[in-house]
């Protein structure tokens, strides 16, 4: 399984807005795309910086499964027609890890 992970920054007032468009943009999207095994959202509210990071993890079979959501080029970040307009700082670039899973032992 491989994870491909992208990290963005909006306002803190924002923070639950954006959740809810990622829902209906993004993590819509991902879960349509044959290949996609689920989407993890992190979510971090820093009042310091008046801002939150989000970090958004989805899992995938393979890179070819990665290729029908992406493009050609797997490496680089898709967007959704509204993220101007929450988005303060994005990568554009993401991360793909191969995923090792063990399961808790329960006893």
């Amino acid at each position: 399984m491989i994870a491909r992970r992208w990290r963005g920054k909006v306002r803190a007032a924002d923070f639950d807005a954006y959740l809810a468009y990622l829902e209906e943009s993004g993590i819509a999207a991902l879960g349509a795309t044959p290949g996609n095994e689920g989407v993890v959202v992190f979510r971090h509210l820093d009042e310091t910086t008046d801002s939150a990071e989000f970090e958004v993890v989805s899992y995938w079979r393979g890179r070819d499964d990665i290729r029908a959501f992406a493009g050609d080029d797997i490496s680089v970040a898709r967007f959704f027609p509204e993220d101007d307009r929450y988005l303060i700082d994005r990568e554009l670039t993401v991360r793909h890890d191969v995923v090792d899973s063990y399961p808790a032992v329960r006893g």
